[in-house]
């Protein structure tokens, strides 16, 4: 049996390049497809991290650098990535994480800060080669999916398949229900555009509320800046929910893999 993989996210998000030019590779078995796309289910990395790996030539097939991320192949067979071989694609699975406040979702940090691998490493030393699906800030917590399978990743953090995204913020200031409503209509701050968040003022006490938010564009720090924008202070901001996969049951720290059943299932909804 071959070693299990390391827990890995090799590289942070980056532009997408322009489209070069395609380059196929045909067989018997068909056309096949594009070889960022096969990479990215077999949970190497994303779609434009593995695009960013072409172009720095650490990718080849039978020991040739593969120039192009439009090269169509019809397996796995004889690639690989920094010289090592890579396997065929495992079924895509998906883990609950709930991250801690003090981890940075990232896969090293040069200022020695912790992140979840570093975490992960610890609690799961196991755990097969996985991606965080979105990211949380430094100092959110809660809910944060991993998956071994990039094309999945990718699937769940487009706006356009409108995945919930729920949270729950602890702040400090004045806001009425109405205000909160508004943002049903979407809001502009600084020049970007922040889709409908339907959010709700569940209590308060004193100055201090819970608000929850449901959203489906997950922008940088979008529910930091718009309750900023509202003149509220956040002190503690949580996310419970993640399409139909909930906080609810793990331990800060824990980690938890999802029914094969239930990934399938919920797969079948993004198409």
């Amino acid at each position: 049996m071959p070693p299990r993989k390391p827990i890995f996210d090799p590289l942070a998000e980056s532009e997408t390049p322009p489209e070069p030019v395609v380059r196929k590779t045909t067989s018997a078995l068909g056309e096949g497809q594009r070889i960022a796309k096969l990479l990215a289910r077999a949970g190497i990395a994303s779609r434009r991290e593995i695009e960013r790996m072409i172009e720095g030539g650490r990718v080849a097939r039978d020991g040739v650098v593969i120039t192009t991320p439009a090269t169509v192949l019809t397996s796995l067979h004889g690639i690989t990535v920094d010289g090592k071989p890579v396997s065929e694609p495992a079924p895509a699975k998906l883990w609950r994480f709930h991250k801690p406040a003090g981890l940075l979702t990232a896969a090293r940090d040069f200022t020695g800060r912790s992140t979840i691998y570093d975490h992960l490493a610890r609690v799961a030393p196991d755990a097969p080669r996985m991606m965080p699906v979105g990211r949380l800030d430094l100092n959110t917590e809660g809910l944060l999916l991993m998956t071994n399978d990039g094309e999945l990743k990718r699937q769940m953090e487009l706006p356009a398949t409108g995945v919930e995204r729920t949270y729950r913020a602890r702040a400090f200031g004045e806001v009425s229900q109405t205000q909160l409503e508004d943002l049903i209509h979407g809001i502009t701050i600084e020049g970007i555009r922040y889709g409908k968040i339907d959010a709700n003022l569940e209590r308060r006490t004193g100055r201090n509320g819970w608000i929850e938010m449901t959203l489906t564009e997950g922008k940088n720090r979008e529910v930091r800046r718009v309750l900023e924008h509202l003149g509220l202070k956040v002190s503690r901001l949580i996310r419970t929910r993640y399409g139909p996969f909930l906080l609810d049951g793990i331990e800060p720290g824990a980690i938890e893999e999802v029914r094969r059943h239930d990934v399938i299932t919920f797969r079948k909804t993004l198409k």
